[in-house]
């Protein structure tokens, strides 16, 4: 199970403007009216302490206010000051429900309800009343959507657990755009706990294909091995090739398994290549294995220079027995020699004729010969034509992932 990370989920009340205290001359003309002393002076004070980083002595002094107040619009200065001084004092219960008081007083204009409204959100949140952050975020996404604030709502339903309504906003987000790659760490979460295993995959595949990250890429290519009826003998050698394409191979072990597996698909000049990336990384030619490294990488030159020696005798033998599907390991050997043009068109030749073992598997190594050769476009055709329930098809849209993968 991949373990996904979660955005973080406070709203900066500072980019709102409630961590200073609220001047009283800074309020419209109706509020900015001379204060009776019994208001003025405890919110001078309370102002003042707050400037002194002394939240909690502000909020003391507001309560003195407090019961000289007469009228809404003193409460409102008041609120005002004590919305400020409780959410930088970090009591969510006092700021929520000045937040409350200011947004039911019809006194803020269309921006401050906007910035209040979140504001009120993130502090739900921060006091982990997320049924009121979600009513709230709701009533404000009646007015537009707002992709923050959904993510917001997103975001608290899993933490709820509640998967029905979490699942929901993520198929109604899928469908106006590009879900995000926290979104879709969620999505997968969820179907992991369903045992959708299909969904799962699905999903991983568009963490892979948007997300190009490593954990996304080895969880896929983990999965899809594990699928019923998938041909891990015959497609073995091109899980590796997407791992190598994808820089999944780290350990000696994997360098050599792939270097084998190509030398046993009668392709010397792919393992070399193979062999020589393991060496510049530093997995191997080191250790008490090195004399075993430089042995593979010895039959590998050895069995290059055999082929290239018999290229036109092999052909020749295999044209004789219309043997296509040695014709087209043959040629996409040719493609990993630098010999891409002969190669590929050997390929597509032998391809066309018919009478292949494994069809579906031709095309596959056509596409990435194609692939190999620098050709994007005829790659990608080719492979998406490429059909097949024993894991083909699969390969054969991982490798067009991978081929299109963003550029970091």
């Amino acid at each position: 199970m991949i373990k996904f990370r979660l955005a973080h989920l406070g709203l900066a009340l500072a980019a709102l403007g409630f961590t200073a205290a609220v001047p009283v001359v800074g309020l419209a003309p109706v509020h900015a009216a001379v204060l009776r002393a019994e208001i003025g002076k405890p919110i001078q004070q309370a102002q003042s302490l707050m400037k002194q980083g002394n939240h909690k002595g502000a909020l003391a002094a507001l309560r003195d206010a407090d019961k000289a107040a007469k009228d809404d619009n003193e409460r409102f200065l008041i609120e005002r000051v004590r919305a400020s001084a409780a959410s930088s004092a970090g009591d969510w219960s006092t700021a929520a429900t000045s937040f409350e008081k200011l947004l039911d007083s019809g006194k803020l204009n269309a921006g401050e309800r906007s910035q209040f409204s979140e504001g009120l959100v993130g502090i739900y949140m921060r006091a982990g009343d997320l049924n009121k952050a979600n009513a709230t975020i709701q009533k404000l996404l009646k007015n537009g959507n707002d992709p923050k604030l959904r993510a917001y709502l997103m975001q608290n339903y899993y933490k709820q657990g509640n998967v029905a309504a979490l699942e929901q906003e993520l198929r109604n987000a899928e469908k106006s755009g590009r879900l995000s790659e926290d979104e879709l760490g969620m999505l997968a979460n969820i179907q992991l706990k369903k045992n959708d295993k299909a969904g799962y995959v699905n999903t991983i595949e568009k963490l892979a294909s948007n997300y190009p990250k490593a954990q996304y890429w080895t969880d896929l290519l983990n999965r899809v091995q594990g699928k019923p009826g998938f041909s891990s003998s015959r497609l073995a050698v091109d899980i590796y090739r997407l791992k190598l394409a994808n820089n999944l191979l780290k350990k000696p072990s994997e360098y050599m398994e792939m270097a084998q597996l190509v030398l046993q698909a009668k392709a010397p000049a792919e393992a070399l290549k193979v062999i020589d990336k393991g060496y510049k990384a530093g997995a191997l030619g080191t250790g008490t294995d090195a004399p075993r490294h430089q042995r593979l990488k010895e039959l590998a030159e050895k069995n290059l220079a055999e082929q290239n020696k018999n290229v036109a005798a092999l052909e020749a033998e295999y044209v004789a027995a219309k043997d296509n599907d040695a014709l087209v390991g043959l040629g996409y050997s040719l493609v990993q020699a630098g010999q891409a043009d002969k190669g590929l068109k050997m390929m597509e030749s032998a391809i066309k004729a018919g009478g292949l073992r494994y069809a579906d598997e031709a095309k596959l190594r056509l596409g990435e010969a194609y692939a190999a050769a620098g050709k994007k476009q005829q790659a990608i055709n080719t492979l998406k034509s490429v059909g097949g329930k024993e894991g083909t098809a699969d390969l054969a849209r991982y490798w067009i992932m991978a081929i299109n993968r963003p550029i970091a």
